[in-house]
């Protein structure tokens, strides 16, 4: 089975009582998956009647799916029932058009499991899990039943988003994982170390997908052969990162490391500890209202604004006239 045919088949359904020989549905899951932003107001109360806006901003320019609830999406800090309202609202909002993937962020099986039950029966395609980010990092035992318990009460496909710097998943654990536990489909592999996803890349199975969350490695990923990649730069600059997957699937490379250098300097501005903020702001400056993040994150600061409307303007999304407001 090919890892990816750069082609993404639109579904929405819930993939309930998953068997190994189904993983193939995850073909559907290619391209570029933004993380659309939750809209929050200055109360910290989420604004659902501006999902849609969102939703329909990032389709038209192109993407392939949408993920909601994780780090993009500041899962960390929603409740369980601003959780499914979320995921809700994006489903209906997309109404078939592209997968959707439910991002969670708990440090509980618990918790977690509870969260992919309550939004089985809403039409997203998978789970996306993060492991657990507090201080005690469960043995590789406790993890591989940390995922089997949580694919048990959702019955949805599962990726896991490894991103947790103390308890990061080594490419042995995570294929341990994904052979003991045939509902986890695959990894969402955040690292700057491309040997990392290269190993998981070339000794996966081939029903398991390695997507690309690297911002600023996304062209040399797709050149791996990475089915797609769900990152925040992509729902900061929709249009040039659907441009970018598209150079790499056509065989146009200088089309596509004119497009990474031109992406780059985004990344540098709006990778930073409130990226949360910066990325709604870069939304913001192309008439999308994404709202202020939660606290505690930290609103945009002025210098940060003026680098992420320097990298907008490089990338032919604002007029360079804003640069200096």
């Amino acid at each position: 089975m090919p890892r990816s045919n750069g082609q993404c088949a639109h579904v929405a359904r819930p993939f309930r009582g998953l068997k190994i020989w189904e993983l193939s549905m995850l073909d559907d899951l290619t391209g570029v998956i933004a993380p659309f932003t939750t809209p929050f107001n200055d109360n910290d109360g989420v604004e659902l009647g501006a999902i849609s806006a969102q939703v329909e901003w990032l389709l038209s320019n192109g993407v392939h799916g949408l993920a909601a609830g994780g780090s993009t999406g500041e899962g960390h800090v929603l409740s369980r029932e601003e959780h499914r309202d979320i995921l809700a609202e994006a489903v209906r909002a997309v109404a078939g058009r592209v997968p959707v993937v439910a991002g969670i962020i708990s440090n509980s099986t618990a918790e977690t499991a509870a969260r992919g039950q309550q939004v089985a029966d809403l039409g997203v395609i998978a789970l996306q899990v993060t492991p657990p980010a507090y201080l005690f990092r469960p043995d590789d035992d406790a993890m591989v039943d940390h995922f089997r318990r949580i694919h048990g009460e959702s019955g949805l496909p599962i990726l896991i988003y490894n991103v947790v710097g103390h308890c990061y998943l080594s490419p042995d654990l995570l294929l341990r994982i994904m052979k003991e536990v045939p509902g986890v489909a695959g990894v969402k592999q955040s690292a700057g170390d491309m040997k990392l996803f290269a190993d998981l890349q070339r000794r996966a199975e081939p029903q398991n997908q390695i997507y690309a969350a690297v911002d600023a490695l996304l062209y040399f990923a797709y050149v791996l052969g990475a089915p797609g990649s769900i990152a925040a730069i992509l729902t900061a600059a929709p249009g040039p990162s659907v441009r970018l997957w598209d150079a790499v699937k056509i065989g146009d490379h200088a089309t596509a490391l004119d497009l990474h250098e031109r992406l780059m300097p985004l990344w540098d501005a709006i990778g930073q500890d409130n990226m949360p903020s910066l990325c709604k702001f870069a939304q913001e400056l192309q008439g999308v209202p994404a709202g202020v993040a939660r606290r505690p994150t930290s609103p945009a600061r002025e210098p940060q604004k003026m680098a992420v409307r320097a990298a907008l303007a490089g990338l032919g999304l604002i007029d360079p006239t804003m640069v200096d407001r």
